[in-house]
């Protein structure tokens, strides 16, 4: 495919030409449609699944079995960031590699060496990490915090989860590598076909079999089973330079720093966002149940506008990255540019609307006048929050795009680091209302920190672009001579 014939319009290429010419000559804003909207739509289906998801589980009425999922759930979350680790920084780096084969075709054969090593390695940390909390599930088990009640059930859930760690690391490594083609479409089939299943398996393992908890963690392992089989047929049907074939993998420096220097920082943010929760948790708790169930209910409410906004902070990374990786400077800073302004109207439509019709909303999904007053103080400030961290992510997203290890990785640990400090003390000198708002302090906090490194590191930015450009500039040259 010849990249001066098929990225003119998306009419008269195939599909894969269709998402590189998103990345490369799209409308910016027909191009953020079409990589951002398809990622929120699955962001959310994902939510409502969650929802599901715990009604088939409560239908056995047994308190330990969804017990059981929330003392899960943290181990899901690291499991998720160890593909990450392969999946964000791998796909990033593809990305770049795809811009700058606009005008270095030989970059393009680096690819293979990327996707090669980033699906078999999340496959490999996968199985050793899985293997490893089988060995020591009890310890595991009793570190999730799981009482004696909760033990077996929770034991049943953890195995079988860790039992397809390898599956569930590579489904989200290869979502990242998928997203970094362009083809925001084809994830959104992906993961919503994979909710679809996973609803089908818990019907059949949870209501029909009766396996609990146990059936829960196979029906998702299954399903995650199914959406790698669909990317990894998808990739070798339609990707010209993506690989996934053994042969391909390196180790080589090339290869393992810009991957690894980007995807550590999910893994630390991930594992900041587990030791928060508990944090959180633990200090929330001696407020009673009222402060916790509260702050459940606030955390529904504000998940849908902060799914729009993730939608666009992480859809439009591999946008980012191509444009970065070609020497595009005039499309990257559009790409930012209107980015951010969508984030803006995304947060000051959602929230303005949300705090204007707080109590109403509220009431929908509780009743009892302690957990209304104490959620619409927690709700606002989440719509707060929310605010400061839709740019944040959109800073990371950038950071990210364009290889600035050291600063993506700041931005993932920051807010963690942050927090603790910042929760406990106030914690100490205001009560709840200072845990209510701890979050919001350190998230604006990060913002600044983010805006202070994105200015320090424009010049070097810069620099990379017109490296890409001037590389552009030569092989037009040189097709023009020939």
């Amino acid at each position: 495919m010849s990249t001066s014939t098929s990225l003119e319009s998306p009419a008269t290429a195939d599909a894969v030409g269709t998402n590189r010419w998103y990345l490369s000559a799209a409308p910016i804003v027909r191009a953020l449609v079409h990589l951002c909207v398809p990622m929120a739509a699955a962001m959310i289906v994902g939510a409502v699944y969650n929802v599901i998801n715990a009604g088939f589980v409560g239908s056995q009425h047994d308190p330990t079995l969804l017990a059981a999922i929330t003392f899960g759930t943290p181990l899901l979350g690291l499991v998720m960031a160890i593909g990450g680790v392969f999946g964000v920084g791998g796909g990033a780096l593809i990305s770049r590699l795809l811009g700058a084969a606009e005008n270095d075709p030989a970059q393009a054969g680096e690819i293979k060496h990327v996707s090669s090593f980033a699906v078999w390695g999340s496959v490999i940390a996968g199985a050793v990490f899985g293997a490893i909390g089988l060995v020591f599930l009890q310890p595991l088990v009793s570190l999730l915090g799981a009482d004696a009640a909760a033990v077996p059930s929770t034991s049943a859930y953890v195995a079988v989860m860790l039992l397809f760690v390898p599956v569930l690391a590579a489904a989200f490594c290869l979502e990242q590598i998928v997203r970094a083609e362009g083809a925001a479409r084809q994830v959104m089939v992906g993961l919503i076909a994979s909710t679809v299943a996973n609803v089908v398996f818990d019907v059949l393992f949870i209501l029909v079999l009766h396996w609990g908890v146990a059936g829960a963690a196979l029906a998702m392992g299954l399903s995650n089973l199914g959406v790698v089989l669909y990317f990894v047929i998808w990739l070798q049907r339609n990707s010209e330079h993506v690989s996934l074939a053994p042969r391909w993998f390196t180790l080589a420096p090339a290869v393992l720093k810009p991957v690894f220097g980007v995807g550590v920082g999910e893994l630390l943010q991930s594992a900041f966002l587990i030791v928060t929760s508990l944090v959180l948790n633990n200090l929330a708790v001696a407020y009673g149940d009222s402060a916790l169930a509260a702050m459940g209910v606030a955390v529904r409410i504000a998940q849908v506008p902060e799914f729009l906004v993730m939608g666009v902070t992480l859809g439009v990374l591999p946008l980012l990255a191509y444009s970065y990786g070609k020497g595009d400077r005039a499309r990257l800073h559009s790409a930012l540019r209107v980015s951010a302004l969508t984030v803006g109207g995304i947060v000051l439509i959602s929230s303005v609307t949300v705090f204007v019709f707080r109590e109403q909303v509220f009431s929908a999904f509780v009743a009892d006048p302690s957990v209304l007053v104490i959620g619409v103080t927690i709700l606002t400030a989440q719509l707060v929050a929310m605010i400061v961290n839709g740019f944040t992510g959109l800073i990371t997203s950038l950071f990210q795009a364009t290889g600035r290890a050291t600063s993506a990785i700041v931005m993932s640990m920051a807010q963690g680091v942050l927090f603790i400090p910042i929760v406990i003390l106030g914690n100490l000198w205001f009560g709840l209302p200072g845990i209510i708002w701890s979050l919001t302090v350190s998230e604006g906090i990060v913002l600044v920190v983010g805006l202070v490194m994105w200015l320090a590191s424009r010049r070097a930015i810069d620099r990379g672009l017109a490296e890409g450009s001037a590389e552009r500039a030569e092989q037009v040259l040189v097709q023009a001579e020939a």
